[in-house]
């Protein structure tokens, strides 16, 4: 069959299948090589429908036949590229739909929150905004700054990402902590199910559940006759991003099929516009630096400093630090040459707390908003007196704008410069994403480092994140070209994950399955929760039309097993 002539029959936007154009699309920002047929770029909805109703009517005459929603692919676990059609919305599908600052318009659509805690009664927004998926983020925050509004729950690549991603892996970043994840901002999306139907999904009362469409009624049989097991199987940790999140559909008397599609990866149906509900900013900020020396009291820590409601408790560990130092000329360059000696003395507190506390093993950046001056010191000066007495700590507040961006510019961008300068090893993002509670990190972390050790002389890595939660994120840089690569990357992950599941933790947080982690999923969930997973993806997707393999595995050798995760790392 000639995909493309077939397709083009049916579809107004454009359908490559040229080498350039299929090579770039093999990647996205994962470790895997996945050669598709074609990439189709939609021009609106209709097209999607269209698209989704002639791959179900074909599929069985052609079973190879899937379609892999993609926008930015800036997917780290391998959920945006797939063996057929992908389809990418960044192209054509990027419009702003409408922008809302009514309250009386966001209170009618505003849905109950489903997780913990609750983000959406503690920062109740005052706008909407409806985008489609190919929308990046870079352009919607243009958007929203205008208005004087954020959408909180961005990302580390936000200058890259795009919306869709978004309510694909139900994102998350720096500020989730005190605002939540992508899942407590969407209010409504319209969907494209595997009938090539478009939907609007929102939150309806349960007594309202046996007017729905078919889909929402059979999830809710699972949750129903499954309920004690979906209780019990529900990480205990504050994000989790592993498999479908069957015990977030249920709140307040209220059930929203958001609360399970936004994170699915696009394997249960396809986003085609989505509406968020905006937050506004706090206009003072105060950033609070701690070098840590001792991780045992880091539980202890991250306890006080919850006590006085910071944004943000974010880390990276001393490794990241000197990699920093190594290559500070670079690091020079980001933050512009004119700023040279500015940046040397900016350095005068960690002189000044290494020569009197020794190096530290984890650095921590506590941020305090408000909206007031007087709100943000007296939040900041109460934790300066808090930890003012605790030994094997050094506490600095940043004197300026300049300083806090030199931590925040270390936060962010150490990895990329790792990455750059070390050119025989590539960046491989395989266990990228854990997560456990706080106060299982001074376990975690020596253990972690233990494993990670074994293999010093093949991996170079470092550890930063989101302390507040206990979301550490893993920088992994190999060497391709050595034939152990993919071994490593195996033993590593077995080794990782049964860690972090003793320990009762999330295999991913915030970055979701995809190929990389699918098959790891049964060292967190048993057999009775993975076949709920497989009875709710069928009755979204019987055919197996939409991302197979992801969330899901397929046959034994398939997308989704660790045979096709070994077979597929780029070498």
């Amino acid at each position: 069959m000639d995909l493309k002539s077939e397709l083009q029959k049916i579809f107004k936007g454009e359908i490559e299948n040229n080498d350039e154009v299929l090579s770039k699309y093999s990647h996205d920002a994962s470790i895997f090589t996945v050669r598709p047929q074609v990439v189709c770029f939609p021009k609106d909805s209709e097209d999607v429908q269209n698209l989704v109703k002639w791959v179900s009517e074909n599929k069985e005459k052609y079973p190879d036949l899937s379609i892999t929603p993609r926008c930015a692919g800036t997917d780290m676990s391998g959920g945006a590229i797939g063996e057929s059609i992908i389809l990418d919305f960044t192209k054509y599908m990027n419009k702003l739909i409408n922008f809302s600052a009514s309250p009386s318009t966001f209170t009618q659509v505003l849905g109950s929150p489903s997780s913990q805690p609750d983000h959406s009664q503690k920062h109740i927004g005052e706008a909407l905004i409806t985008v489609q998926p190919g929308m990046f983020y870079r352009d919607f925050e243009k958007i929203t700054l205008e208005k004087g509004f954020i959408l909180p729950c961005y990302t580390a690549s936000k200058s890259l990402n795009a919306m869709g991603g978004m309510y694909g892996n139900n994102s998350a970043g720096e500020r989730t902590l005190q605002y939540g994840k992508t899942e407590d901002y969407v209010i409504e999306a319209k969907i494209v199910f595997a009938d090539g139907v478009e939907r609007i999904i929102k939150s309806v009362p349960i007594s309202e559940i046996s007017t729905q469409d078919e889909y929402s009624k059979k999830v809710y049989e699972i949750l129903k006759n499954n309920e004690e097991e979906i209780k019990k199987a529900k990480p205990n940790v504050h994000k989790n991003s592993a498999g479908y999140y069957l015990w977030n559909l249920v709140k307040e008397n209220n059930f929203d099929l958001n609360k399970l599609l936004v994170g699915s990866q696009g394997t249960l149906g396809i986003v085609t516009e989505i509406t968020f509900r905006l937050v506004k900013p706090k206009p003072y900020t105060n950033l609070v630096v701690i070098f840590l020396r001792d991780i045992s009291i880091l539980p202890d820590l991250v306890n006080k400093i919850l006590k006085y409601d910071p944004q943000t408790i974010e880390t990276y560990d001393d490794k990241t630090f000197l990699l920093v130092l190594k290559y500070i000329y670079s690091f020079i360059k980001l933050l512009g040459f004119k700023n040279f000696f500015k940046l040397v003395l900016s350095f005068g507190p960690e002189t000044k707390m290494t020569l009197r506390h020794g190096f530290p093993r984890l650095i921590m950046l506590v941020e305090f908003t408000g909206d007031t001056i007087e709100e943000t010191n007296k939040n900041t000066n109460n934790i300066l007196t808090e930890l003012k007495n605790i030994k094997k700590i050094g506490v600095h507040l940043a004197k300026n704008e300049f300083e806090a961006k030199k931590y925040w510019t270390i936060r962010h961008e150490a990895f990329n410069l790792i990455r750059y300068h070390l050119k025989k090893q590539k960046s491989e993002a395989f266990i990228d994403d854990v997560i456990v509670r706080p106060e299982y990190l001074p376990e975690f972390l020596p253990s972690l480092y233990k494993i990670l050790g074994e293999y010093k002389n093949k991996m170079t890595f470092a550890v930063g994140g989101h302390a507040g939660d206990g979301n550490m994120h893993i920088y992994t840089l190999l060497d391709t070209k050595d034939s152990m690569t993919k071994s490593i990357v195996m033993d590593v992950s077995e080794k990782v994950y049964d860690l972090v599941s003793s320990l009762g933790g999330s295999i991913t947080a915030e970055h979701n399955d995809g190929i990389i982690r699918t098959p790891f999923l049964n060292k967190m969930y048993n057999s009775k929760i993975l076949e709920l997973f497989k009875q709710t993806k069928e009755i979204f997707d019987p055919k197996y039309i939409f991302n197979p393999g992801k969330k899901v595995p397929l046959l034994k050798g398939q997308i989704g097993t660790k045979e096709y995760v070994e077979k597929h790392i780029t070498q």
